[in-house]
């Protein structure tokens, strides 16, 4: 250890295992002496008669904080002995990982009056609030992917949001099934309408893809509070109708775990078609090869006969029209009806996700996920009325949850992301 650079133990890799070593003490010490002395349970079903797993809360968090801390210790082994062992300091480090949410609701519980919570409905929850998250990300994937930074993914869902539940109220009053999905539609189309707006700014006029963003996103804002006021209130179909739910075939008679996780709505169940899609066709495929190579190297792709405008146009509407079934989901599917800013910053969200995936299908997917746990986290633990010292927390600070999350995975926890080498440059056809 005394050989080590003192600069290196500001690594990310270092900090990590000061953290977890940190972290593990604090619970042991802090956290599990002060936790509720009963049983409590974790949940795989509903009531009456549920499937559980009972568990004392201060010793089941001391055995997690054990658990952090050894992991910390021999990550903090492993990087001391050299370059060598760094790799095997990584995976230790993801142990934790998996712990993490067991820890947490077993602190809820810990400090809650309730006996229990249902851990398969809470990440079927997860899931479905990872749902805008997830196509956003691919919203930006297919915008960034291609050279063109999308900021405007915000403004996308919610205009999408907006129009289309005003067309489900004006053509449908709310309850119409055609109605609905001709909204649907509507929705897909705005998103995509909006994207040929970016795409006109950013590549046709060359104008700063960041500011071309915002001017959608305050677009949005501006248009579907008038929107709302001036169209829907006076409808007066304040709530409509949303999705139907359905379930999957035999999954869905899965026992446990079918009637809750494979049990749902279809534009949560068409996010993963998204996502495998996205990853067929940009990874499998000679013209998803094309669009990568759009936003690594313009000129050289021209060189060898691409139509470069053509294939970043065609990719940021494709993009768009993923946000706009992003916003459906939100007002037509999760919802069933439409407020101001009701997207709540998931556009701004799903680009964290996008980066947290480093531009990948299926890592941007997973930092849906994580962002819809957290989520999911703050709805569950005001449910459970969690307290410190007998003080109630506040909602607004629980509703803060996933915004702190973006900030660290932004600010790098998961270590140096780099985008496509051509994402924000300006590119002039040679001919």
């Amino acid at each position: 250890m005394s050989a080590t650079p003192i600069r290196r133990l500001w690594s990310r890799p270092w900090l990590l295992s000061f953290a977890l070593l940190v972290t593990g003490l604090t619970v042991i010490l802090v956290i599990s002496p002060n936790l509720i002395d009963e049983t409590r349970s974790f949940r795989f079903e509903r009531p009456p008669d549920p499937a559980e797993v009972r568990f004392n809360p201060p010793a089941l968090t001391a055995a997690i904080g054990y658990v952090f801390v050894v992991t910390g210790l021999v990550a903090i082994g492993f990087l001391a002995s050299g370059s060598v062992w760094q790799k095997w300091a990584s995976r230790v480090q993801m142990v934790p990982v998996v712990l993490m949410l067991p820890l947490l609701l077993a602190i809820s519980l810990g400090r809650s009056d309730l006996s229990g919570t249902n851990v398969v409905e809470f990440v079927n929850q997860s899931l479905v609030l990872a749902t805008p998250i997830a196509l956003g990300a691919m919203t930006g994937l297919w915008s960034e992917r291609v050279g063109i930074i999308n900021i405007g993914i915000e403004g996308m869902m919610l205009s999408a949001a907006g129009v289309g539940f005003m067309t489900y109220a004006l053509v449908g009053s709310g309850s119409s099934p055609a109605a609905l999905w001709l909204s649907v539609l509507v929705a897909i189309l705005v998103g995509g309408l909006l994207a040929i707006v970016l795409a006109v700014l950013a590549i046709q006029l060359n104008i700063n893809q960041i500011v071309a963003g915002v001017v959608i996103n305050l677009f949005a804002v501006g248009m579907t509070g008038f929107l709302r006021s001036q169209v829907i209130v006076k409808s007066e179909v304040g709530m409509g109708t949303p999705t139907p739910e359905f379930g999957i075939p035999l999954l869905s008679s899965i026992p446990i775990v079918g009637p809750q996780l494979f049990t749902g709505r279809p534009i949560y169940f068409a996010m993963y078609g998204v996502v495998f899609t996205t990853w067929l066709v940009m990874f499998r495929t000679a013209w998803g090869l094309r669009v990568r190579a759009c936003g690594e190297d313009p000129e050289a792709v021209e060189s060898v006969g691409v139509d470069v405008v053509k294939t970043r146009y065609l990719s940021v509407l494709i993009g768009g029209f993923i946000a706009g079934l992003a916003g459906a989901w939100f007002s037509l599917e999760a919802q069933a009806r439409f407020e101001d800013n009701m997207t709540q910053a998931a556009g701004f969200i799903a680009l964290a996700a996008m980066i947290f995936g480093r531009w990948r299908p299926w890592g941007a997917l997973g930092g849906a996920v994580l962002f819809g746990t957290a989520r999911a986290l703050q709805t569950r633990l005001q449910i459970l009325k969690v307290d410190i010292a007998g003080f109630e927390i506040p909602s607004e600070w629980w509703q803060s949850v996933p915004f702190v999350i973006t900030i660290v995975v932004v600010a790098g926890l998961i270590g140096r992301a780099v985008p496509p080498a051509a994402e924000g440059r300006p590119f002039t056809p040679s001919k």
